[in-house]
């Protein structure tokens, strides 16, 4: 996408997010997120915006779609690509449009976490079919056909094991997506009354993944903090992960910017210190649900 310079981007995310940004000599411009959502916050990326500029990176957080509209508003606004990981958001719509047809290129991660895998590997949705020639170089050595190496790429080809195995989950998916959304409302019926817990992944239906089952702990309200329920959950082998931990912003190597302040990202450094992932697969008994909810009603 010939990016340079600056991309704006959230330090709430997965390290992998910001990671493609170093490899390809981009500066990360990190934005403070949206308290509901946890997705980058549209209202402040447009402060952010210099003549050094070239993309914004939005993460779908949990599958809470980034306010795609306002953020292609500035992008048209300043002529900025617009690139999305969407790595929670498989099989996702938003105004009944698939989530990958948004900004200019959509990353989808299927890894083997998520609700549909193929044990690794991930796929792009993207607007420009002419990145098709050239994507498909980067993925296999650059090469352009049996006589010509054009340029430097990489191994990234999906191999036939791993698509037989897709093939397979794909069968797969819907049953899935049914079962947690059974399992979804057993959790909303078993924390709607325990102060102090919110739900941060609320859609359902063709809005929703069924990616995560995430809820934020106000420590002030409830009493413990979310370190401490994740440890007295795994007493009782509850295994939930504190996701995303720590904030990337934090690296060593991203300390000296200015957008990485903690003042800056007030939101991110709150929600970082807050959030819990609760185990949530199709394969879990709606009993072992209601005892999880339990245990965190009265462990308190």
């Amino acid at each position: 996408m010939d990016l340079t310079g600056e991309v704006i981007t959230t330090p709430f995310t997965f390290p992998a997010t910001v990671q493609a940004l170093d490899w390809n000599n981009l500066t990360p411009v990190f934005c403070d997120i949206e308290p509901n959502t946890l997705t980058l916050d549209a209202t402040k990326i447009e402060s952010l915006v210099n003549e050094k500029t070239t993309a914004i990176l939005g993460v779908h957080t949990f599958g809470n779609p980034c306010s795609v509209q306002q953020i292609q508003t500035i992008a048209n606004k300043y002529k900025l690509k617009v690139i999305y990981d969407g790595a929670h958001v498989f099989g996702t719509k938003l105004d009944e449009r698939s989530i990958g047809t948004y900004g200019d290129m959509t990353m989808f991660s299927l890894h083997a976490t998520k609700l549909f895998n193929t044990i690794e590997g991930g796929a792009l949705t993207f607007r420009d079919t002419s990145l098709i020639e050239i994507l498909n170089q980067y993925k296999n050595f650059g090469i352009a056909n049996p006589d010509e190496v054009v340029l430097s790429g990489l191994n990234a080809k999906l191999n036939e094991v791993q698509s037989a195995i897709g093939l397979e989950v794909l069968k797969l998916v819907e049953w899935e997506r049914l079962k947690r959304h059974e399992i979804k409302r057993c959790y909303e019926q078993g924390l709607a009354d325990i102060a102090g817990i919110k739900i941060v992944t609320n859609l359902e239906g063709e809005s929703s993944s069924y990616q995560y089952f995430v809820i934020q702990i106000d420590e002030a309200i409830y009493g413990k903090s979310r370190d401490w329920l994740h440890d007295t959950l795994k007493d009782y082998n509850v295994h939930t992960r504190k996701y995303f931990y720590p904030l990337c912003s934090d690296f060593s190597w991203y300390e000296h910017l200015d957008s990485a302040r903690k003042e800056n990202l007030p939101y991110a450094h709150q929600a970082v210190t807050q959030v819990l992932a609760l185990p949530y697969y199709g394969g879990l008994k709606l009993e072992t649900v209601e005892d999880i909810c339990q245990v965190i009603r009265s462990c308190r």
